[in-house]
């Protein structure tokens, strides 16, 4: 494995950074008289106690989550989504107009967006027809300057899982970090890369509440690395980047895990019916294996299929211009009710074109 050490890849006035020292850095109590951040002593304009400033690492969250998660709360970063994690890696490793990322398209579009807001070159590297790594091309295209090397599994927009010995190749190979988002992790029969973050101080797993957790809207990602960069993470983040609110749900949602795993078991058996229902539509010419919770469907007629279905309000993602993505509409697995819906409206296309003709 090629030597790694944070320091190196870190940008040089990130570790000399002082970091913003709040009210809440100086005194962590719960009870007191509190004159220090200047909040509203009177309560708040609405329902519900929100003048003080939430807990600004997340304790409480990170305590509940490490066990499921089998890491330990140093190990955590709760971000505004998992676009803030990415963003503040970008940040933190690379200087702008000189460092790299390097990314497997297809993939999640926000990592090439968070490089191009910081003026970060990106490497570009396809996947296999498959959608699996092209190792060789990959540790072959990256250059001196590469600090972030961005791995999605299961895979966005293709649903796959990359295969793991890949990403162990890339990350004994590689002397930057390696990021693998595992939003769709979940919804996979596979553990995830977090059991391996001991073993390789260069790893970095991205995980989410948007998905199987079901909470979208309250935008929380979760970011698990090496101690030593959490540490960097939370010197750059905003003070209070999770609200009173988020993380009060969030930790009401942790208590519920049963909850969460029936409904994504629930996913998983709709994902079944309606993967076994397209292939028999006349309009599907294939559709992909997926390992999270939605299906990549490759049509005759992409935009003419896509157009339909939006004029009748059943509103999916058109990726059929992506890299190796040609002719493909990404479909995520809705309720029965809601799968059937989109059932009856591409049976609907299909005899206004049988009749057409």
């Amino acid at each position: 494995m090629k030597p790694f050490a944070l320091t190196d890849i870190l940008r040089p006035h990130i570790l000399a950074l002082t970091p913003y020292s709040s009210a809440r850095d100086e005194y962590t109590g719960k009870e007191g008289v509190f004159l220090d951040a200047n909040e509203n002593p009177l309560g708040s304009a609405t329902d519900g106690s929100y003048n003080r400033y939430p807990d600004p690492y997340q304790t409480a969250i990170k305590e509940k989550l490490a066990p499921l998660k089998g890491v330990r709360p140093s190990q955590i970063f709760l971000g505004n989504g998992s676009d803030e994690p990415i963003d503040l890696l970008v940040r933190a490793t690379c200087q702008p107009g000189h460092d790299s990322i390097l990314i497997l398209p297809p993939t999640y579009g926000m990592y090439e967006v968070s490089a191009g807001i910081n003026d970060v070159p990106v490497i570009k590297v396809p996947l296999t027809p498959d959608y699996q790594i092209d190792v060789p091309s990959v540790l072959k295209a990256v250059q001196p300057t590469t600090k972030l090397l961005f791995v999605c599994s299961p895979n966005n927009p293709t649903g796959n899982l990359v295969d793991r010995e890949a990403i162990l190749t890339l990350l004994e190979n590689f002397s930057g970090l390696v990021v693998v988002d595992e939003a769709y992790i979940d919804f996979a029969e596979m553990e995830s890369m977090t059991a391996l973050l001991d073993q390789y101080p260069n790893l970095v797993v991205l995980q989410t509440f948007s998905k199987a957790w079901g909470l979208a809207a309250l935008r929380l990602g979760m970011c698990f690395a090496s101690e030593e960069l959490i540490r960097i993470l939370n010197k750059i983040k905003p003070p209070y980047n999770i609200s009173a609110p988020t993380q009060k749900l969030a930790l009401l949602a942790l208590g519920r895990v049963a909850e969460k795993d029936r409904m994504v078991a629930d996913v998983l058996d709709q994902r079944t019916v309606l993967h076994e229902k397209l292939l028999a539509s006349p309009l599907v010419r294939r559709v992909h294996r997926s390992d999270a919770n939605f299906l990549l469907v490759q049509f005759d007629e992409p935009k003419a299929v896509f157009d339909f279905l939006i004029d009748h309000q059943v509103i999916v993602r058109d990726r059929s211009k992506v890299t190796l993505c040609e002719g493909c509409l990404r479909i995520t697995v809705g309720t029965a009710a809601e799968n059937n819906r989109l059932l009856e409206m591409l049976k609907k296309y299909a005899e206004s074109v049988t009749t057409t003709f």
